[in-house]
């Protein structure tokens, strides 16, 4: 049978994935579920339910033999199918081969300086990924993977041979049930050896009081990429843009000032991160 994955969204042209212009696919699954997550709707896949059919007013969602099928070209992007979902998913996505993405990025390739994976999370594909990859490279494309971190190496040793460079987004290093709905806690461990291997371009961490410890996880990370000049922190003071009501007030009184984060970044440098930038 052939491999297949399911994907949420392809942006054939992104200048916030990696370095210049970038298509990037986000892949549907996730192995975490942050209270902040501005994309619920990657976490899960669908369960054919239904409900969101009755709610779609183009009908570009139907119910064909009891599964969800969508229809791109009739879809009005009003998200409404999104809002009914009660299980953190989306009928609006599209069960691809790599050979069909490969045909999609085969028409930007002139346009782009290379590809980058999201999600969800897309190490759960790894195998799938790692095709993608072997088939891309040879275009002159970089391929990048964004990741929570949370993975096992051994698992995706040969997704890590294929991959020029990854962007790490570490939740925190401490409380990440409570801000992640997880037990796991191999993240710090899979950047050091992401590093140690030079396939990092930047580390990300989101900033919430409360649901992490801000400083410790902060410095943490800092004291890892001192020796490591070349990439990028990227500290991202949290916001409710784009939130549900629910999700919004969970964290509404937990996001950090200007000033704060400001200071951080001092902090930052001080330790001796050379490459650190703000998102405020």
């Amino acid at each position: 049978m052939e491999n297949k994955a399911v994907v949420n969204r392809i942006i054939p042209f992104s200048n916030v994935d990696g370095p210049g212009n970038r298509l990037a696919i986000f892949f549907q699954g996730c192995n975490i579920r942050c209270v902040y997550c501005h994309n619920p709707e990657t976490i899960n896949h669908c369960i054919n339910c239904g409900e969101c059919v009755i709610k779609c007013p183009t009908k570009a969602i139907k119910n064909i033999d009891g599964k969800v099928n969508f229809e791109e070209k009739v879809c009005a992007e009003c998200d409404q199918c999104i809002r009914t979902c009660r299980f953190n998913s989306s009928p609006r996505t599209t069960l691809y081969s790599a050979q069909e993405l490969y045909n999609i990025i085969d028409e930007y390739k002139l346009f782009i300086r290379g590809i980058t994976v999201s999600g969800g999370e897309p190490t759960l594909r790894a195998d799938f990924i790692t095709e993608l990859f072997k088939m891309v490279r040879p275009l002159g494309l970089t391929c990048f993977v964004d990741t929570n971190g949370f993975f096992d190496k051994d698992e995706i040793a040969e997704l890590i041979k294929v991959t020029d460079k990854f962007m790490v987004d570490i939740k925190a290093v401490d409380k990440i049930q409570s801000l992640c709905e997880t037990k796991l806690k191999n993240n710090i461990e899979n950047l050091k050896y992401l590093l140690s291997m030079d396939k990092v371009y930047e580390v990300r961490t989101v900033l919430i009081e409360d649901y992490m410890d801000i400083e410790n996880t902060v410095t943490t990370v800092a004291n890892i990429l001192k020796d490591y000049p070349e990439v990028i922190y990227k500290l991202i003071r949290v916001h409710a843009a784009g939130l549900s009501d629910a999700e919004k007030d969970k964290i509404k009184a937990k996001i950090p000032s200007e000033a704060y984060v400001r200071q951080l970044a001092e902090k930052v440098k001080d330790i001796g991160v050379k490459n650190i930038e703000l998102i405020i």
